[in-house]
Order: structure tokens, then sequence, then C-alpha cells
């Protein structure tokens, strides 16, 4: 699995050589923190239990951070009228104490660029490790159409909507996604290249996709977890914060379903999967409306949709973590004899980016962090290189990334996770201000987790250069 990252470009530097993140980090660094505390406060003071959530955990720190510095701002500003006072009463020393005591207080709050994000040193340009996966080995195919997206943007309705994404477009990206792929002229012949390969890879032989077996579509709908809030638990209805976060796009489901049924996939035999999430009204209604035998199975199973349940199959951490509940895979892995990944392009806080590896973070029954299990996110959060990651064991199970037939990135609009709202353009080259409006396509895990995060990282100086964010790519390259 072939993997090189290349050195932070040139564009992301400013003309006297500092990162994206020099002066102007002091100003924007407090409007950061205040929104994290008001954040945090919003979310977690009717339920103190959700203090314990990923995303209250990425933004604590910065909400303390914020509350550190406003006490400092506050202290000088005392300091300096303790000064003024002091030279009033002619006690020039106290004054002269207090006024340099306040200006050095100011100086380290505002003066500096303060501590910055543990980046991680960049490796050999070109220099790939492992082995590459494929009917090309390593191969990623990149399509990007900015047609193919028009929203103006938060206050002009939901981006998903089909005023505001082009299915038809879409349709023609994954299609010339999957004949680049594998070298084909025509779907059909693409996706019976596909099956083909990765049989005779499972040692089935050169077998083509059979009527009657089943495929998982494991799609990332993070802003729909259910321990979240973002979908109401009494109507399904989506609130308002969460209307138009990155989530795995109608549109790219679509087209992918459209292209499994005219490859003689029967729709029956189609299961769209995340099992933390509610399969909010909005989405299921346009999925559900193009495809009504497909299944659904999110948290609940509510109103047509189906439950996620445990199967018999154990999944088993390399780590040996002691005193903690089985892990099962979900009835609908361990069922289907494929599964079609299809991820987003996102930034993560905390673990740098979620793409396709971290997208098996959702297919579990249970909440990555509920009490008595492993809690999954220390390893994939930890900075550093050479330590464990429990994405590897995702990546290498067999009834998860060993039936992968197709690794997608969606990413017809990117953002950064948990902190955006809604998805942003972006200034790099090709897209010079626009949304991404790109499908990422591979039989390669490691090639296009790492194709995503090149991405990322040029066109973001911060949480995609975290130390250790591509350490999981180094170690499942190696595996």
């Amino acid at each position: 699995m072939h993997h090189g990252d290349d050195t932070r470009p040139e564009r992301m530097r400013s003309a006297d050589g500092q990162g994206n993140g020099g002066s102007w980090r002091r100003w924007v660094a407090p409007f950061v923190g205040f929104a994290a505390l008001l954040w945090f406060l919003i979310r977690v003071l009717p339920k103190p239990s959700r203090a314990s959530y990923p995303c209250q955990r990425a933004a604590f720190p910065l909400a303390a951070g914020f509350v550190v510095w406003l006490a400092g701002v506050a202290g000088s500003f005392a300091l300096l009228r303790g000064a003024r006072r002091s030279f009033a009463r002619s006690a020039h020393a106290a004054g002269v104490l207090c006024a340099a005591a306040g200006i050095a207080a100011l100086w380290c709050l505002f003066g500096t660029n303060g501590p910055e994000l543990v980046l991680g040193e960049a490796h050999a340009v070109n220099a790939p490790i492992g082995t590459g996966r494929g009917i090309h080995p390593g191969r990623v195919v990149w399509v990007h159409d900015p047609g193919a997206t028009n929203w103006e943007g938060p206050g002009n309705e939901r981006w998903w909507e089909g005023d505001h994404t082009d299915q038809a477009a879409v349709d023609r990206m994954l299609s010339r996604a999957l004949c680049a792929l594998t070298g084909e002229r025509g779907d059909g012949a693409a996706w019976d290249k596909l099956f083909r390969h990765h049989n005779k890879e499972r040692g089935k032989g050169d077998a083509p996709y059979k009527p009657g077996e089943k495929i998982v579509i494991k799609v990332n709908f993070v802003g729909l977890i259910w321990r979240e809030g973002g979908v109401d638990e009494t109507t399904y209805k989506l609130k308002e914060w969460r209307e138009n976060y990155m989530n795995t796009s109608p549109q790219a489901i679509i087209a992918l379903m459209r292209q499994l049924t005219a490859a003689g996939v029967a729709e029956a035999d189609l299961t769209l999967c995340d099992c933390l999430a509610y399969l909010a009204d909005e989405y299921y209604a346009i999925l559900s409306a193009a495809f009504p035998k497909a299944r659904y199975v999110d948290h609940t199973g509510r109103d047509g949709r189906t439950a996620a349940k445990d199967s018999t199959e154990p999944l088993y951490w390399s780590c040996r973590p002691e005193g903690r509940r089985q892990d099962y895979v979900p009835t609908c892995f361990a069922e289907a004899e494929y599964v079609i990944n299809l991820a987003n392009l996102k930034a993560h806080t905390a673990a740098g980016v979620t793409l396709c590896a971290k997208n098996h973070c959702g297919s579990f029954v249970r909440w990555p962090v509920q009490e008595g299990y492993f809690d999954m996110h220390p390893s994939a959060f930890a900075a550093g290189e050479g330590k464990y990651r429990m994405l590897v064991d995702l990546m290498g199970h067999a009834h998860l990334g060993g039936k992968t037939v197709l690794c997608l990135l969606d990413g017809l609009y990117s953002g950064k996770h948990p902190i955006d709202r809604a998805p942003s353009k972006w200034r790099s080259a090709p897209f010079d201000g626009d949304w991404t409006s790109s499908l990422f396509a591979s039989q390669d895990p490691v090639a296009i987790d790492s194709v995503g995060l090149d991405f990322l990282r040029a066109e973001w100086s911060d949480f995609p250069h975290k130390s250790g964010a591509d350490d999981y790519l180094h170690e499942a390259a190696l595996a």
C-alpha cells in the first residue's frame, strides 16, 4: 500500500516565511475559544453526561484556554488600574510595578502567537511504503466537477437539496471514476472487473457477482449520531444547527446505488448503514423514494429503517484491552458478501483527518466510548508515531476491510469535524474559492486515505498536520 507525504506547500506560507497560522492567530483564537465555550455550555449543562462525547472533549481545551485568556486580560487591566491609582497617590514604586506587570501580561496575551498545534514532521517526498492493492495497484482516481455544486452557502437552504447538488453531474462523476479506476470503458464492465478481482484476492477464484449476494454501503452520518442531539428523537427531523453538516451526500449515495442496480444487484440486497446515527427523515425521504426496497440500517430502526444489531462474529482489538465488554460485528456486515466504504473528505480536530478508515467507527452498534467497552478514540487521537492505532484493526478485520470491494470519498463539500456546522469553500487550486466538488475512488484503503490526507494538508495548515495523523497509514501499509 503506497504512502508518501509531501512537505508543506509553499502556497501555505506567507511572504515572511511564516505559516498561515501567523499573526492573525492571536486575534482569531479568542473567538474560537469563545465559540467552543458557548458550544460546551449549551450542550453539557442540560445533560452533563455529554461531557464525555468526543466533540465535547475536543471543545473543552479550547473553552478552558479561552477562560484562562479572559482571566489574564481581566487581571492585566486590573493591574493597570492599580498602577493609575498608585501614581495618583504618589506611590510611584508600586505604580511602576503594577504597570510593568500589566504590560508584561498583555504582551504575553497579545504579543506572541502562543502555543501551536504540534505538527508532525514531513516525510520524504515520493517514498512509498508497503504494497499497493487493486487491479492497478495503489491507484486512486480523483474526479473534479465544479458544476456538480451550486450552493450559495449557509442561509440558502441546504447544500444536499436537489437544487444545490446536481444528481446527474454526480452520476457522471462516479461513472468516470469507476472506468478510470478499472481501465474499462463501460460501467458494467468496470463493476464486473472489481468483483472478480476482489473475489480472487479473497481466494474465491475468478468469480463474478452472484445474484442474491448482499452488499453493505457504509456511509458517514456522523452529523446524525444519536447521542449528539442533531436529530430530534421524537420527530426524526434534523435540528437547525445540523442541517448543513458534511454528511455523506444523498447524491453520492444514489449515484452508487444506481450503479449497483444497473450492474445486476437487486435493490433488496443493498443495505445502507451507519449504526451510530439516526437516519433523519430529510435524508431518508430522498433515499427511500429512489430505492424503496433497499434496507436502511440506523441506531433505532424506526419508521421503515432497520435497527442495527450485533451478530455473533467477534471483533478483537490487537491491543488486548483488559476488563472490557466484547465487541461484535453488526449483523448487516456479517451477512454481507461485500462492503463499499463511502466516506467523506474531512479534517478532524482531534484525529487530524476522518476518511475511509475512521468511517468504520460507525460500524458498531455501541457508542465508541460507551461505558464498559474499549474506548477507540485515544488511539486515534494520540500524537506521535509508532503507536497502537485501532483504525488498523478495523481496516484489517475480515468482515469490514476484508470485505471492502471499493473505497470512495465523497468530496462534494468538505469541512472540519466537529467544529464546522457547514462545509467551507477551499482557497487552494484548482478550487480557488469554490466548493471541493470532488469524488475519489480506489481499491486500496491506504492509498485513498493518503491522497485525502494530502488534499486536506494542502488546504489547511492546522489539524491535518497534527502529529500522528498519518501514523495509522504507515502501520496499515506495513501490516
